[in-house]
């Protein structure tokens, strides 16, 4: 059986209870992608154009600072990564996260929450942040559907 870890990041804690009810479908570790300094309310106003997020995802190389933890990459099988949409794609803060380690070898699965929009362009624009590495789109997973989880996790 392999070894499974979610990763997530969670701005506002909607991703981190979908990942909760991942990791516990799945029989997997879970494991919180930190930024070193947390978004505020005024950093998540996608309405701003100077907001911290909305100047990070207008800059395609711009990688946020993780706290320097150890996700244990190496020890899994299996990587299933969820994250908020943000201006149709994940956070660059996830590229931060797969350019922080060696993915050679696992697969890796995206799921993600999102108000409104799917995941557009979002497996082409974290490839490059792990190349060599086949990234699976997975799943928006709004609304926090525990069956719902449970039917995709067990699809896999």
């Amino acid at each position: 059986m392999a070894k499974k870890l979610v990763a997530y990041f969670s701005a506002s804690g909607t991703t981190k209870r979908v990942a909760e009810m991942v990791a516990e479908a799945a029989g997997a570790d879970l494991y919180e992608i930190e930024p070193t300094v947390p978004y505020t309310k005024a950093d998540l106003n996608w309405m701003d154009k100077n907001s911290r997020s909305s100047v990070e995802m207008k800059d395609k190389t711009s990688r946020p600072e993780i706290k320097p933890t150890d996700a244990k990459v190496a020890d899994y099988d299996e990587i299933l990564i969820g994250f908020p949409i943000w201006w149709y794609v994940a956070p660059t803060i996830i590229n931060t996260f797969l350019e922080a380690y060696d993915f050679s070898g696992k697969k890796i699965t995206l799921f993600a929450t999102s108000g409104e929009s799917g995941f557009g362009k979002t497996v082409q624009e974290l490839q490059p942040s792990a190349p060599g590495v086949e990234i699976r789109e997975g799943k928006l997973l709004n609304g926090g559907n525990k069956q719902a989880i449970e039917n995709w996790v067990k699809s896999l």
